[in-house]
């Protein structure tokens, strides 16, 4: 129990289901504040049987925080602020977030969480994986831990979104719209470790998809510590696979938490809704 909240810890101060709460509705003052607490503990938080049309889900998300910019994707029609995360059976293109990141790295504000709410889930695969990155980095050798505080880390969405990125080589059997852009050869510099504001404890904060470089190390060495670092924090210890069923909801909090979209379900549908919260820069 967590204020108003009745919790199931799945993964220890990593993970937890909300049990008996609609979302849906509009949530006292006291009930938002218990979400709020619960998340600073648990990075993931669990909505089981939530029955969210896009609007909703923008009210509830906006009673958690402002919303964020999502670039690069193009929302809804009639919802900008909401991002429909589909795959079609028939597509071949890459699986849309198949490779290990956290929203938005690349932004100077990167988002503080996003929201997805499964409309049609697989009956096989479709698993979503998240890496706890508190854990990973309380679990490195304390003089790796002092040299990585003073490191600094280059983040942008060309590797995704640059003319030359994944995305640039789709075919048409993509259902998502994908903007391909120039805009996204900028880069941004954040700390390799960065405190969470509300929690107060560090994470490695970099990720496979969006970090290219640290900055105070040469391009090799560099990338041979990245490399250590983002197998290090997907080990299994610091991972939960997540198994999506109808009308569930996910918060996470992406300055402490990376994920990775699984396949498995070719052949089958898949469609889910997205906002993000906006986020304070990294520090």
């Amino acid at each position: 129990m967590s204020g108003q909240l009745t919790l199931r810890e799945i993964k220890p101060n990593f993970v937890a289901e909300v049990v008996g709460l609609k979302a849906n509705n509009t949530l006292s003052v006291q009930q938002i504040k218990a979400i709020k607490v619960a998340w600073s503990k648990y990075p993931i938080l669990i909505f089981p049987d939530q029955v969210f049309e896009p609007t909703a889900l923008i009210s509830f998300s906006k009673q958690l925080g402002e919303l964020g910019l999502d670039p690069f994707v193009r929302p809804l029609s009639q919802h900008k602020h909401v991002i429909e995360v589909r795959r079609e059976a028939r597509e071949s293109t890459p699986i849309f977030g198949a490779s290990w990141h956290s929203d938005w790295s690349f932004q100077p504000r990167p988002p503080s969480g996003t929201l997805l709410h499964a409309k049609t889930v697989p009956p096989v695969g479709g698993d979503t994986l998240f890496g706890d990155c508190h854990q990973a980095f309380e679990m490195l050798p304390a003089k790796l831990k002092t040299t990585l505080t003073g490191l600094s880390a280059i983040h942008s969405a060309a590797p995704a979104y640059g003319p030359r990125g994944l995305f640039s080589e789709d075919d048409a059997s993509r259902s998502m719209k994908i903007v391909i852009s120039e805009d996204a050869e900028k880069t941004e510099i954040h700390p390799l470790v960065r405190t969470h504001p509300l929690s107060g404890r560090k994470s490695l904060f970099i990720n496979d998809v969006y970090t290219l470089a640290i900055v105070e190390m040469e391009p090799t060495k560099g990338r041979a510590l990245l490399k250590y670092l983002l197998q290090h924090m997907t080990e299994d210890a610091f991972v939960h696979r997540h198994k999506w069923h109808p009308d569930m909801l996910v918060l996470w909090d992406n300055r402490c938490v990376v994920h990775y979209a699984d396949g498995g379900y070719e052949g089958h549908q898949r469609i889910m809704h997205r906002t993000t919260l906006a986020g304070e820069r990294p520090a």
